[in-house]
């Protein structure tokens, strides 16, 4: 029988203990866990690139996985705790909006608890670190075998996040960037889809800010070493990129800059 996985996903980073003690916590519960980092340098609180790193990675995973993901600006606060299982996986988190993208991309509605049965915690959970006391816990005991339904009260409402959808123009599709990747990649909201049922109209050029027109090309070595270009990344959102550069250091993308899909002259 396969080990049950637990991938992690935190803005805690590697340099504190944070992220180790949680895994620590769930090896207690479940000893037979193959543990997975999704990542842990998501920016501090930045719960919308928690949201799209979680949404375009879950499906490539084994089903039967559990995703403990913790991107909390809440915690401790009245919001909710909470764990999902959707498809073939299952989610625990904050209940702010960062599990809903993957919730939504796996096609079904999920089923969604509360985590407020005390068992299935530690028996103190801190004020500042429910990622140990509270979420690891829950995420180990789900990978141990036990229903959703014994984690809590079921929900019928949660917090909704939608990654922010392209604004269509008179003759232009307005994008923005959602994430900018350790390369300096600005990873966009424009997929491949949309681009190219706006290219069958027309011939189209990308806009990356005050940039001007960026050349569309397959893959990086495409572009001259240090020139900018676009390109349909591995999740096929479209990035700005600088060949064997740093795209956000160069043009100055941020999460949140602009870019254009508009007819070409």
């Amino acid at each position: 029988m396969a080990r049950p996985v637990v991938a992690v996903l935190t803005d805690f980073g590697t340099r504190d203990h944070y992220a180790g003690t949680m895994k620590g916590v769930a090896l207690d519960i479940c000893p037979d866990l193959t543990f997975v980092d999704l990542t842990h340098d998501i920016a501090p609180q930045d719960i919308l690139g928690a949201a799209f790193e979680l949404a375009v990675a879950f499906k490539y995973f084994p089903a039967g996985t559990v995703f403990l993901v913790v991107v909390d600006p809440g915690v401790g606060s009245s919001r909710r705790a909470i764990a999902a299982e959707a498809g073939s996986y299952r989610f625990v988190g904050p209940d702010n909006g960062v599990l809903c993208p993957a919730l939504d991309a796996t096609g079904e509605a999920p089923a969604l608890v509360e985590l407020t049965e005390p068992r299935y915690a530690r028996p103190f959970v801190s004020k500042t670190f429910e990622g140990r006391d509270r979420f690891a816990p829950a995420a180990a005991w789900l990978a141990r075998g036990v229903d959703l339904n014994e984690l809590g009260r079921p929900l019928t409402d949660w917090t909704r996040l939608q990654l922010p959808a392209p604004l269509a123009g008179p003759g232009c599709i307005s994008g923005q960037v959602l994430r900018i990747d350790r390369f300096g990649n600005a990873i966009t909201n424009l997929d491949r889809a949309l681009y190219e049922n706006f290219a069958r109209q027309g011939s189209t050029q990308v806009i990356a800010g005050s940039g001007g027109v960026v050349p569309l090309v397959t893959t990086y070595a495409d572009a001259a070493k240090g020139s900018v270009c676009a390109l349909f990344g591995s999740a096929d959102y479209l990035e700005i990129a600088v060949s064997g550069g740093n795209a956000s250091e160069q043009l100055g993308l941020a999460q949140g800059s602009e870019i254009t899909l508009r007819r070409g002259e």
